[in-house]
């Protein structure tokens, strides 16, 4: 018997060749609109073909900032809604049609229990005309998770589970999973991916620039001018809110 000699290294160009200390190629992505986010997941955005999965403590808070810019380009690019499974608050539209995704655009299923939730998610994934699937389902199994994960990569769909901090010492079919945290900043820990661990977490943009602009003018004490009565004798009204006041998605 001939013994085979391996090479002490492998050339750096073989193609379909996955390094360990490398992030895996990915078929299809789109990138999440943060360049530091991009830099560390495999293909350099979301993947399309499989299912990413979101724990956090808080429902819905950053979820906007977060997915907004992939969304954004997703729905430019072809025709049908992005479909919200039982979203914790009702979406905020103008500010969402302010960062590029209209809320025509939005299918918003509320299912109610556990299981109608996760056959409105298979059945989103499974729809020809949707863009991208997003859903809370705080109490889905590793088996239900599966089914979707499936349904993801049959369909190519954008899909994205939201589930709560503690289902990280739970097994997942997740290709991606993250731990999203912060309050004042969005503070991303990158639990699984396919390449090497990444132990610091990235920290992004809390808020869209405008309104990070307008929270940073109201924190250094800009005095306001004095509210003007509609017409005489009438008390002064209640400043309007803008759209950029409020939390996307609250």
């Amino acid at each position: 018997m001939t013994p085979v000699r391996l090479p002490a290294a492998l050339p750096d160009d073989l193609p379909h060749v996955w390094r360990g200390e490398a992030c895996a190629p990915v078929s299809a992505q789109v990138s999440t609109g943060h360049a530091a986010l991009d830099a560390q997941l495999p293909g350099g955005g979301w993947p399309l073909d499989g299912l990413v999965e979101v724990l956090q403590a808080r429902p819905g808070l950053h979820v906007w900032q977060l997915l907004l810019p992939s969304l954004a380009q997703l729905v430019r690019a072809q025709p049908g809604p992005v479909v919200l499974v039982d979203a914790p608050q009702v979406p905020f539209g103008p500010a969402l049609a302010a960062q590029g995704l209209p809320p025509g655009r939005l299918l918003w299923v509320r299912a109610g229990q556990p299981a109608a939730g996760l056959w409105a998610t298979e059945q989103a994934l499974r729809c020809a005309d949707g863009v991208a699937v997003l859903a809370w389902l705080p109490q889905a199994r590793a088996d239900a998770l599966r089914r979707l994960h499936l349904a993801a990569q049959q369909h190519r769909r954008l899909l994205v589970v939201f589930r709560t901090p503690a289902a990280q010492h739970e097994s997942s079919p997740a290709r991606l999973r993250l731990l999203l945290q912060g309050t004042d900043t969005l503070q991303l820990r990158i639990l699984k991916r396919r390449g090497p661990p990444l132990d610091e977490p990235l920290v992004l943009p809390a808020h869209p620039a405008r309104l990070a602009a307008l929270l940073a003018t109201r924190r250094g004490g800009m005095a306001r001018p004095p509210a003007t009565p509609s017409r005489a004798g009438a008390p002064a009204s209640r400043e309007a809110g803008h759209a950029l006041d409020r939390a996307v998605a609250t």
